[in-house]
Parts: structure tokens; C-alpha cells; sequence
């Protein structure tokens, strides 16, 4: 395995877009993760997807004139994690959530990218947690079929108040659906008292990962009161042959304290053990 570290350019939404890209670069890293995100972070789908053949070309300039690669596109389509999801009951929904994901696939192959992430939807009320997962299953299958037709690995990121909150329910879904891998993100299972143990079998199943601090309690803590033992995720990673970017992926929001943290220092810190103990 070849250490591949991305940072995410809305671990900085203070900064203009072009100095938070910048700032990836000056901090050496070789991709970025792009936050696509309705109402908040840099770039929207609202204006982004309007004419993907002039944005996804602008962004592909700014991340190649700083010696940056597309690690991934990472869609959240509104305020809300209900808001057009993937598992809408509404059929109606559903069909304006599959035509914003279409033209996510072509703004990202506009940008350069060859990777999209996503949520996987959330469970609903008056239905079973079953019958939401199946709806997911349902989407999430199309929408990987529909990226790998294009070229592009799809991925979802399980996390807390979706509907595959436990690693459990993360492998169950990924098994049910074909072509779907994940965004692996250990925090939204530590943060819930799930130890590393648990989580570790889902590494094989993931296309792009994230690392950033967390412990019971917390979603995203400072390096120093991590209990994430990531020198083991990459002899994971490397046993199993992974092969996609690790992204540090501290964010800036006003939600599970995650405005708690200096995340220039802290990318810093996981930049540099990260490194450190790929070399060892």
C-alpha cells in the first residue's frame, strides 16, 4: 500500500475557497477531499451542478495549479440528513435526488475525480429501520452502477443518526448492495463507545477513508485525547490492500462540539503520525 493523504478543504470554511486550497497544498498534501455541501462550506449544489461543464473544469484548474488530486467528491445535499436522501419515501424526491447525483457524476468526472461519497440515508419514521435500510439498499445500488459506468467508485459514509449507525448495519448494507463500497470514518462508532475491534472488518470494505481525532463522547477530539489506534488501521489497510486516499478530515460545525478544536494544529499532528507510522 502507498500512503495516499488528502485533506478536506472544509476542514477550513473561515478561509476563501482558493486559500483553504492553498493551505492543503503548503501542508503537503497530495489530494483533496471536496465538500459539496448545501448551505454551508464552499461549494454548493445549487450553483455548482448548474453548468457542471464550466465549474467542474474551474475547479479541476484551481486543484491543478496547486499540485492537488481529486481524492473525492463528497456530496450532502442539504441543512438536514433527511433532506434528499437517498431513502426518501417519497418517489418524488427520490427522482430529484437521482438527477442532482447524475449531474454530481459528471461535475466530478468534469474536475478530474474518480471518486464520490455520500450519505446512505437515514432511518424513517412509521417504518421499520429494515424498510429503510432496503430503500437505501435500492438507491445506493443505482447510483454505484451509475458512477461505475462512468468510471468513478462510489462510496457511503455511515454515521450517526443514518441508517447504518453500527458497523454491523454498515456491512449489512454494503453486502445487500452491489458495487457500493464505504467512506470509513471510525469516529461516528467510537463516539458511541463501539471499540476499534468492531470496526476494523469494515476497512476492507472501504474505497476512501477518514482520520481525525475521536474518543467515547466525542466525535472529533484533538490528537492528544484520541483513542483511535490508527497505526493499526494502516497495518489493516495494508494487509488487506487498500488502496484509496486517507483523508484528515477535521471539520468546523456547529454540531457534536466539532467547533472545539484547532484544526490547522491538528491536521498537523495526524499529517505527521500518519507518516511517521508508514514509515515504521
Amino acid at each position: 500500500m502507498k500512503l495516499k493523504l488528502a485533506c478536506a478543504d472544509f476542514t477550513f470554511p473561515l478561509l476563501p475557497h482558493e486559500q483553504a486550497l492553498d493551505l492543503i497544498a503548503m501542508l503537503g498534501f497530495q489530494g483533496v477531499d471536496i465538500g459539496l455541501f448545501e448551505n454551508r462550506g464552499h461549494l454548493q449544489p445549487s450553483t455548482e451542478l448548474k453548468n457542471v461543464s464550466k465549474s467542474g473544469p474551474k475547479l479541476a484548474r484551481k486543484l491543478t495549479d496547486r499540485g492537488l488530486k481529486l481524492a473525492d467528491m463528497f456530496l450532502i445535499p442539504g441543512d438536514a440528513f433527511d433532506q434528499l436522501a437517498p431513502n426518501h419515501p417519497d418517489a418524488r424526491i427520490r427522482r430529484r435526488a437521482r438527477d442532482q447525483f447524475e449531474r454530481v457524476v459528471d461535475y466530478t468526472i468534469e474536475a478530474g475525480g474518480k471518486h464520490v461519497g455520500a450519505l446512505p440515508g437515514v432511518p424513517w419514521p412509521g417504518e421499520t429501520r429494515a424498510e429503510s435500510l432496503r430503500r437505501s439498499s435500492e438507491e445506493l445500488a443505482w447510483r454505484a452502477a451509475r458512477a461505475r459506468a462512468n468510471g468513478l467508485v462510489y462510496s457511503i459514509e455511515p454515521h450517526i443518526g443514518s441508517v447504518a449507525p453500527s458497523p454491523r448495519a454498515a456491512k449489512i448494507l454494503v453486502e445487500m448492495t452491489p458495487g457500493l463500497t464505504l467512506t470509513l470514518d471510525y469516529t461516528h462508532f467510537t463516539a458511541v463507545g463501539i471499540p476499534d475491534a468492531e470496526i476494523e472488518p469494515l476497512v476492507r470494505l472501504a474505497s476512501h477513508f477518514h482520520c481525525r481525532g475521536g474518543c467515547k463522547g466525542r466525535l472529533q477530539s484533538s490528537f492528544k485525547a484520541n483513542t483511535i489506534d490508527y497505526a493499526r488501521v494502516l497495518r489493516v489497510m495494508k494487509r488487506t490492500g487498500y488502496a484509496g486516499y486517507i483523508g484528515v478530515e477535521y471539520v468546523w460545525i456547529d454540531w457534536q462540539h466539532c467547533n472545539e478544536t484547532d484544526n490547522v494544529s491538528e491536521t498537523i499532528r495526524f499529517r505527521d503520525f500518519l507518516r511517521d507510522a508508514d514509515r515504521a
